[in-house]
């Protein structure tokens, strides 16, 4: 088992890491840009290293820093949490060269999985769904063209590394789609360093579902079952819930075995996430895999009991995964709401600085991940969700009185924050019936507007 694990990391997963950690008897190091001097999670950490300044690029993307960080501090092994560094194969590579054990998989693994049409590949060999599309990066757009006339308008342009919305264009004809591989190239090479892209099949209307697996160095995967991620604005994720509503279960079922099925072919070790879009007839179609622990993994661990940050400190060590797929039981419901810095009746315009005053909300069921709290003065430099409420119930409905509940006993000022959406939201027909799709959010946000 590992000594000392640096947390290459901040904010909430950073205090995620650390409290897994310590569990273990293990020590941490966190490292911290000045803008995050003096903030609360470091308090928690058996010592802490300033990497730079505020801007990212000069902090917790400088790999160099990072190493030596670890180095300087005798750690043995690097979590990296979400975000950042998480999913660079060359960060992970680098850890191994240094003889630094690096919490995730292997480079070889992050990079068959991470870039998305090598996973599709391997996808299709595993029996896993996948959507109609290029079989590999476009070279020649005239071929796209064929492609995208052969599986049928809309289509959608993707970049094979991206995420989080970027490098993405919807197009519904030819024009559309030579104008959109254009742009999307420029800016997948302006966001991630490479302006590859891939077309594929486009659903107008689809819901977001996401399998939690786990794998081991020793050949072993398992499903943790799945996520409804449907609620989002601008690909974004807003509010979280294990299991996904109203889904067949012999589906259901088949698409999470089909998940790990991937993972292990993959010989993958450590916490990934397969996600889906359904349609409306329950059809399953891989979008891609996040060679990461996910910022909604405690919705899963909610149901399951199951520690995933555990799970992946110890399979990184060498161990065996603590469970096989029989012993995995999913319990209840639960459901996580992302609570951002955000003025959401000003087009979500991020909202830094001093937190006067933090009420967390409290009860049966009620889990609080964040590392805010009153003093704290929340950096422009970074993301703006600072906390992620998660309730969980023996069933839906009463997962959703508990979040209306814990939502309403929450009290952040002076900045806007999400919460006011998020009960807004929770009162949403298509919500609360389950009927959603992943416009249903900027559909109700436009409506409000008017």
């Amino acid at each position: 088992m590992f000594k000392r694990i640096l947390i290459a990391n901040r904010g909430e997963i950073a205090l995620r890491v650390i409290r897994a950690a310590k569990c273990l008897g293990i020590e941490t190091v966190c490292v911290y840009s000045t803008a995050d001097a003096g903030a609360p999670w470091l308090e928690y950490a058996d010592r802490s290293i300033c990497i730079g300044p505020g801007p990212s690029a000069q902090s917790y993307l400088r790999i160099e820093r990072i190493i030596a960080a670890a180095e300087v501090s005798g750690a043995d092994a690097i979590h990296p949490g979400y975000g950042f560094l998480s999913e660079n194969a060359h960060f992970a590579e680098v850890c191994r060269d240094s003889q630094i054990a690096f919490i995730g998989p292997s480079p070889e693994a992050m990079g068959l999985l991470g870039d998305k049409v090598s996973c599709k590949k391997m996808a299709r060999k595993a029996g896993t769904p996948v959507f109609p599309g290029t079989e590999d990066a476009i070279e020649e757009v005239d071929a796209a063209v064929k492609v995208a006339n052969e599986i049928g308008y809309p289509v959608i342009v993707k970049a094979t590394a991206g995420g989080g919305g970027r490098g993405m264009r919807i197009a519904r004809n030819d024009d559309e789609l030579r104008a959109g591989i254009a742009s999307a190239r420029q800016e997948a090479a302006a966001a991630f360093g490479n302006g590859a892209v891939y077309i594929e099949k486009f659903l107008e209307h689809a819901r977001h579902f996401e399998v939690q697996t786990i794998g081991d160095s020793h050949g072993n995967a398992v499903h943790l079952f799945e996520r409804d991620c449907s609620s989002q604005r601008r690909h974004q994720k807003l509010i979280e819930e294990a299991p996904a509503p109203a889904v067949d279960p012999e589906k259901r079922l088949r698409v999470c075995e089909s998940a790990a099925a991937l993972i292990r072919s993959a010989k993958y070790c450590g916490a990934a996430t397969v996600e889906f879009l359904m349609d409306a007839k329950q059809n399953f179609y891989m979008l891609e895999v996040n060679t990461r622990v996910q910022v909604e993994h405690p919705v899963t661990e909610m149901i399951t009991g199951v520690d995933i940050v555990r799970e992946q400190i110890l399979v990184a060590s060498g161990a065996r995964l603590s469970m096989q797929q029989s012993d995995i039981v999913a319990r209840g419901h639960a459901i996580e709401c992302r609570i951002n810095a955000e003025d959401p009746d000003r087009g979500f315009m991020p909202q830094a600085g001093l937190i006067e005053s933090f009420a967390a909300p409290g009860g049966l069921g009620v889990r609080l991940d964040s590392h805010a709290r009153a003093g704290y003065r929340i950096p422009s430099n970074y993301d703006s969700m600072i906390g992620k409420l998660i309730v969980h119930g023996p069933d839906r409905a009463t997962a959703i009185a508990r979040l209306k509940v814990a939502l309403a006993e929450f009290k952040i000022a002076p900045m806007k924050t999400t919460i006011s959406l998020h009960r807004r939201l929770l009162e949403h027909p298509e919500f609360v019936d389950a009927t959603f799709d992943i416009h249903y959010v900027e559909r109700f946000l436009k409506k409000d507007a008017k």
